[in-house]
């Protein structure tokens, strides 16, 4: 069977057509795309759409429909994914030499494309929209349930790990008068951040996780262990452990993973996080065992399908003003980013979770928000 035949069975499993009349049909430009495919898998998919082989009127659809089937169990091994594979297992792809590695090679492609596409306070991770109808409004949301549910007071003394352009910092700061200490590994995100909290108890620092050695009473994540990597899981809840005062609270929230794995889509390694891993509840479970009492496990992953359609929609609203500074293949590689991220948690292959963990239990029990 020719690849192109292999092609068009496969996605006819998903209801897709090539060049069918269906807003997830595929438009085939080049007829190298198949073999591509078949041959390179997801890494294939993603390079030939970034090089103009193929169109879909809603990416978010075609991708929902493909995982949906789980189509990708379907194709062959490849090379790319097998070598991404061995690679997380002989070598610390996230070890302190290598961290600032997805600053500079995500997190610092511009302030000017992060500030376009995200909502006004400049969140980088999954909004809460129960009762919102707008990004502004999902993030504000996500910002103050994290507050709430640290139970934060005046004159407590947050870290902020992972602290992105400081949305989360600037928000406890101002809203609960608390003093914060927010870590970025991207220096884009710490001079823009240092700007924005400007006049608060913030400070932002350049500074890996590994290399925080203070005590504070409360510790939030958010969206940063993704970046983290199973090896360093264990070793980051020590981090957090040797840092939380006791009595302290310690907010963990993440993209999570419904199987456990040791290496990430060799696409998205490749072009938009490199050295990224979505840790699974298994592996969680077991770096936290014997350090936190698990006080509450809170998964709305729907949120982020809404989030990212949001994203989506702001940046092509902003296209004409960001591509002199970006070329067309960025241009269609973010597009792709965004809207097979969005086809994914739509699949319900990808989860979010925000974790509320104590050193020894909160006396009387801990009380939920939502």
């Amino acid at each position: 069977m020719s690849s192109k035949e292999t092609a068009r069975k496969l996605l006819s499993l998903a209801g897709i057509e090539i060049n069918g009349e269906n807003p997830w049909d595929i438009v085939v430009n080049n007829d190298a795309f198949y073999s591509k495919v078949i041959a390179r898998d997801s890494l294939g998919l993603g390079e030939s759409y970034m090089d103009g082989w193929w169109e879909c009127q809603k990416l978010d659809e075609f991708f929902y429909r493909i995982l949906s089937k789980d189509l990708g169990q379907q194709v062959r091994k490849n090379w790319a994914l097998l070598a991404g594979g061995l690679g997380a297992r002989i070598f610390n792809l996230q070890s302190r030499k290598r961290a600032f590695q997805i600053g500079e090679r995500h997190y610092d492609i511009g302030n000017d494309l992060f500030s376009k596409m995200l909502d006004k306070r400049m969140a980088y991770s999954c909004g809460y929209w129960r009762n919102a109808d707008t990004l502004d409004e999902a993030q504000e949301h996500k910002l103050d349930l994290i507050c709430q549910k640290l139970g934060l007071r005046s004159g407590m003394r947050m870290l902020d790990i992972g602290c992105g352009w400081g949305s989360l910092a600037r928000y406890a700061a101002e809203k609960y008068q608390v003093e914060v200490v927010g870590i970025t590994v991207s220096r884009e995100q710490a001079e823009l951040a240092q700007t924005l909290c400007k006049g608060l108890f913030v400070e932002i620092r350049l500074q890996d996780y590994r290399d925080v050695h203070e005590r504070f009473d409360r510790i939030a994540s958010v969206g940063m262990i993704e970046h983290v990597g199973y090896k360093n899981y264990r070793m980051f809840m020590e981090v957090v452990y040797q840092c939380l005062d006791k009595g302290g609270l310690f907010l963990l929230q993440t993209i999570g993973g419904n199987q456990s794995r040791i290496s990430v889509d060799p696409w998205i390694n490749q072009y938009i996080f490199p050295n990224g891993m979505l840790p699974s509840l298994k592996q969680l479970g077991s770096a936290i065992e014997g350090l936190f009492v698990m006080e509450d496990w809170h998964s709305f992953g729907a949120d982020y399908d809404k989030t990212l359609m949001a994203w989506y929609r702001n940046f092509e609203d902003n296209w004409n003003s960001l591509k002199n500074n970006y070329d067309e293949r960025f241009h269609r590689m973010w597009r792709y980013y965004l809207l097979s991220c969005a086809g994914s948690f739509r699949a319900r292959k990808n989860q979010l979770w925000q974790i509320v963990l104590s050193k020894e239990g909160t006396p009387g029990g801990y009380r939920s928000f939502r």
